[in-house]
């Protein structure tokens, strides 16, 4: 790229997502779905709050039975919650007492016995001459992260769609039993009803009543106990889930904003060659290869790279082609003016009649030369379209020569000779083809365009060959491979000068040839023909009885 030189490029469609935010989105998105993990912490806490409510009411079952053993005083009749008429204990026994602050003390639970009105007969708690088996937490004096944790709470809440849970409010003494329907419940009904409200830290309270089962002093104890440790669990676990994404999100973050910079970034660069290559500025644009990537991204580079650069030489090709085409017609067609020129000025009828000649040749010579250049244009397209066909190579070269003899192959082999081939001079030059060797020359192509080039390539032998020369073609097959070798007598090609004449427009002809008669593009068309078969044309140094040129069409044979 040009240095120091900064473009302003649009690299992501206005309609599209960016490379970085689709990596970016599927990492994160794969994460929410981890930490939605932390939405079934609600079902967890559920489960632990239902099983410490079976807890509850078993324990208070359990403290029931103990405290029915011991006797409670009766006091007199009075209408009971169920609305009859049945004794009513005055107060709780020392043993029941005693019992009741020894099992809540064990049991970190608060207990209290009601009689059949609701009214309060014991309280552990007060009974406790070491004071209540625990204290509720004072929000107020909570520390700020035990304070956002809560707010956390109430936020899940919501977001989940909890069950509301009622607020827990301390009564204060000798509170009846209507502040707890619970009691009323399992007076009625006899059975144990267990409820959970929360404390003002937003931990559980959970509360069990129940009948205690004795015969005429009817009576309900009602359990209390502060699962904070519920609350604790599901905030730890919350917290260690918290922990791992936050990790695993800054970890997939980096990673993925790692990734991205190591693919959009390299793309980008190819992105910014593209579009300074289409804006004209091929020239000054360096297509960046990333030697050091050896992943697609790698390939990828190396690939535009060498489909730029082949399109620069193409490129190339077709403005040096035009040039050419433009001089080599510029010469014929100043020829043509010059004589029209001077034909409406001369009268002398032989004068006349040369420039005339000199027109028609020029005619001739422009006609030639733009049906060679239209070919030569076409032959790629026509090539990648075409399909290809076994053409058996010594059949085709000995057809041509035949044609040229006007006389037909001699029979019982495979080689055509020619006694009297006529070259511009008017000179006999004889024409050989032959088999080395026992493989089939048969290759995979198209055989107009192969007849082609043994036409172009006997076109040049016989041109540069002397009266009475000779034109040999040698057809190998061996290794996988076909050659096709024509050489003559004439005067060969310079070592420095056997690529150059397979350039367009270039050539080397004899100096008494009739000027025009060639294009300069004979071999040139003849060697972009056999790289589309996958195969060479070169000029290679003669061989045997010939000191003249030989050139030699090398092309896969046919796989059977």
């Amino acid at each position: 790229m040009i240095e120091g030189e900064d473009i302003s490029l649009p690299l992501v469609s206005r309609r599209g997502v960016s490379l970085t935010t689709r990596i970016l989105a599927v990492n994160v998105f794969v994460l929410g779905l981890i930490a939605a993990s932390l939405l079934y912490l609600d079902s967890y806490r559920n489960e632990l709050v239902a099983e410490r409510m079976r807890q509850a009411g078993a324990e208070a079952e359990i403290t029931a039975l103990a405290l029915a053993r011991a006797p409670i005083t009766a006091g007199s009749r009075a209408p009971n919650m169920a609305g009859s008429r049945t004794p009513m204990p005055a107060r709780a026994t020392a043993e029941t007492t005693d019992l009741m602050v020894r099992i809540g003390t064990a049991r970190r639970t608060r207990l209290r016995l009601f009689d059949a009105h609701g009214t309060l007969l014991a309280d552990s708690f007060a009974l406790s001459p070491h004071g209540p088996a625990f204290t509720l937490a004072d929000p107020a004096r909570d520390r700020l992260f035990i304070k956002a944790a809560r707010l956390l709470d109430r936020g899940m809440d919501a977001l989940l769609g909890s069950k509301p849970v009622a607020e827990w409010h301390e009564p204060g003494p000798g509170a009846s039993a209507a502040l707890w329907p619970e009691v009323a419940t399992a007076a009625r009904s006899e059975v144990i009803a267990v409820r959970e409200r929360y404390a003002p830290d937003r931990t559980p309270i959970l509360t069990a009543a129940i009948a205690l089962p004795v015969a005429g002093e009817p009576a309900v104890l009602l359990t209390e106990r502060n699962d904070r440790d519920i609350t604790t669990k599901v905030r730890d676990a919350r917290q260690s889930i918290a922990d791992i994404v936050g990790v695993a999100l800054l970890v997939s973050v980096a990673l993925s904003l790692f990734l991205a910079r190591t693919i959009v970034n390299p793309l980008r660069l190819l992105v910014r060659a593209a579009v300074r290559g289409r804006l004209g500025r091929e020239r000054a644009v360096v297509v960046p290869r990333l030697p050091e990537r050896r992943d697609e991204i790698g390939l990828l580079a190396r690939a535009f790279s060498d489909m730029t650069t082949a399109l620069r030489q193409r490129i190339d090709a077709v403005e040096s082609f035009a040039a050419d085409v433009a001089h080599e017609i510029k010469n014929p067609l100043a020829s043509l003016r010059n004589a029209l020129d001077v034909l409406e000025k001369v009268d002398d009828p032989d004068l006349r009649r040369q420039l005339n000649d000199i027109a028609a040749h020029d005619v001739q010579r422009i006609d030639r030369l733009i049906t060679e250049i239209a070919d030569a244009s076409r032959i790629d397209a026509e090539l990648s379209r075409t399909t290809f066909v076994p053409v058996d190579v010594l059949a085709l070269a000995a057809g041509l020569v035949g044609a040229r003899e006007r006389l037909p192959r001699r029979p019982g082999g495979p080689e055509a000779l020619s006694p009297a081939a006529e070259t511009p001079a008017s000179a006999p030059v004889r024409l050989h083809v032959r088999l080395d060797g026992e493989e089939a020359p048969v290759v995979p192509g198209d055989p107009a365009r192969l007849e082609r080039v043994l036409e172009n390539l006997l076109d040049n032998a016989v041109s540069f060959s002397p009266p009475g020369g000779v034109v040999d073609v040698v057809v190998t097959a061996h290794g996988g491979r076909v050659c096709v070798e024509v050489s003559d007598d004439g005067p060969g090609i310079p070592f420095e000068a056997r690529e150059r004449v397979f350039d367009r427009f270039h050539s080397l002809r004899p100096a008494d040839e009739d000027f025009g008669r060639h294009s300069g593009l004979g071999l040139a068309i003849a060697r972009t023909i056999v790289e589309a078969h996958h195969g060479t044309l070169t000029a290679r140094d003669p061989q045997g009885n010939h000191h003249g040129a030989r050139l030699v069409v090398d092309l896969p044979a046919l796989k059977r």
